[in-house]
């Protein structure tokens, strides 16, 4: 991780060095906490951070459903993710990463009477996936491990609890040899990535399951749009992994994997194993918002 200057905390601007909690803060030992990944890119205009309104709704929901009493408005809460990237002076692309998380001060399985912290991180960040992975694609491998149930967890939550799972998913695959992993649910379809939401085409037609169990998406949803702007036949239904295993194409969407082909799942070839025609046309349709080329999507950036 390439550090930056600044982070902000509990109100105030503080050097990276600086931003510490105590070990016996309650959501190291219990897990309960929310966070948001965002991107920020470097257009023609200057650094503009993608959909910064709608990831900031979505890191407050999420403490709304994990019952984390929150102290600061969405407002109050962009604002800083702009100053941040104001003192920071990046001079390439920025992943930010907001937490509200629950401090030092009550231990036990109770969690409201825990004092509620904030912080907002920025750096500078590439390709999650790696470069050669947006061009060429990536190995995938079915996890052993299931996503978690929505009978257990409150999966629509972007919460800190949540990520055991995709980790162990994301290390069995990698030690096994794979890129990612894909995560069945438990009735067996498709779910997710370990981070990530899942795409297919068929026949022509663009593929993706239902938010039922998977996170509720916003790049998904940008990928979605475009998708309907160029005339693309959706559907939104349950996929299997054998349909993966047929499929014309297959790719990853999500703020960190932005838009990355799958070139093979299971050590079976995706459709030609490279990048496929419509992966190639959404994903250069989603650069193009992101990166300010788009004059009718420009409102989806906050420029700084």
């Amino acid at each position: 991780m390439k550090e930056a200057k600044y982070i902000w905390m509990n109100g105030e601007f503080i050097p990276w060095a600086d931003a510490k909690v105590h070990v016996l803060s309650h959501t190291l030992h219990y897990g309960n906490g929310v966070f948001e990944g965002t991107r920020a890119y470097q257009t023609e205009d200057g650094l503009a951070i993608f959909k910064l309104k709608e990831h900031t709704k979505r890191l407050l929901d999420s403490a709304k459903i994990t019952a984390i009493a929150t102290q600061y408005t969405q407002k109050e809460l962009e604002d800083v993710q702009i100053e941040l990237l104001r003192k920071n002076d990046f001079s390439a692309n920025v992943y930010l990463r907001p937490l509200i998380f629950l401090g030092y001060g009550v231990m036990g399985l109770y969690h409201v009477d825990a004092p509620v912290e904030t912080m907002v991180a920025a750096w500078e960040w590439g390709a999650y996936l790696g470069e050669d992975g947006l061009e060429n694609g990536i190995n995938v491998k079915t996890s052993s491990l299931t996503r978690n149930s929505i009978r257990s967890n409150l999966g629509r939550a972007k919460a800190v609890a949540n990520y055991l799972n995709s980790q162990m998913a994301k290390y069995e695959a990698i030690q096994s040899g794979y890129e990612e992993a894909l995560m069945l649910a438990d009735d067996g379809t498709v779910a997710e990535g370990s981070g990530e939401c899942v795409f297919i085409v068929r026949d022509n037609r663009l593929i993706s399951p239902p938010n039922a169990t998977s996170l509720e998406s916003i790049t998904q949803g940008t990928v979605l749009e475009l998708a309907k702007d160029l005339g693309i036949e959706i559907e939104r239904r349950d996929i299997t992994r054998d349909e993966i295993y047929v499929a014309d194409e297959a790719f990853f969407t999500g703020t960190a994997a932005e838009v990355t082909p799958i070139k093979s799942l299971d050590k079976r070839v995706v459709g030609n194993g490279k990048r496929g025609e419509m992966t190639k046309k959404l994903q250069s349709a989603y650069f193009d918002v992101v990166y300010g080329r788009d004059a009718q999507k420009k409102h989806y950036l906050t420029y700084i």
